[in-house]
C-alpha cells in the first residue's frame, strides 16, 4: 500500500476525523485502523496488513535487547484498534489525542506505509524547521538504505 499526500482535516465534537476520498481510496476497502503514539509527536495509523508487516519486522530483532523490548511493549500497549463508520470517519482516543496535542484542526500525511495525524500547528512548526533540510535528509537517508545498491 502507497499512503501519500497532505490532508488538512478537523476533529469534530466527539474527536472524529473523517478520512478524505484520496486516502480511502488509497486504503483499499479496510475497515479498520490502528492507531498509536508515534515520534515526533505525532499518531501512526496502519491498516492492518501493514501494521502486521511491521509486527514481523519487529520480532527479527532479538527479544533479549531492552529498547526492543521497550519499543514493542509501548508501541502495541499504547495501541487502540478504530472502525471506519459507514461516513469514513474514525475516532481517536482522548488519550492520544492528549499525547500529540491534538486540537481542532489537524492534518492528515500519508507516509508510504501508514499514516500520520499531526496537530495543525505542530505539523507547521515541524515544516519551518526542516523544509529547508530536504535535500540534506534525502542525500542522508539514501546513503544509509540500501536504495541505490538495490536499483
Amino acid at each position: 500500500m502507497l499512503l501519500t499526500g497532505t490532508h488538512p482535516r478537523t476533529l469534530d465534537e466527539k474527536k472524529r476525523l473523517a478520512l478524505p476520498r484520496r486516502i480511502r481510496e488509497q486504503l483499499g476497502g479496510i475497515n479498520r485502523l490502528y492507531i498509536t503514539q508515534g515520534q515526533d509527536q505525532c499518531l501512526w495509523l496502519y491498516g492492518p496488513a501493514e501494521l502486521e508487516k511491521l509486527a514481523e519486522k519487529i520480532d527479527q530483532s532479538p527479544a533479549t535487547d531492552k529498547e526492543v523490548r521497550d519499543f514493542r511493549r509501548l508501541f502495541f500497549a499504547g495501541m487502540e484498534e478504530t472502525d471506519i463508520d459507514r461516513n469514513a470517519r474514525i475516532l481517536i482516543p482522548e488519550r492520544l489525542i492528549q499525547f500529540a496535542g491534538l486540537r481542532h484542526e489537524v492534518v492528515l500525511l500519508g507516509v508510504r506505509d501508514r499514516l500520520e495525524l499531526w496537530d495543525k500547528g505542530r505539523w507547521e512548526a515541524y515544516l519551518d524547521k526542516n523544509a529547508s533540510r530536504f535535500d540534506a535528509a534525502a542525500e542522508g537517508a539514501f546513503q544509509r538504505g540500501n536504495w541505490q545498491r538495490n536499483r
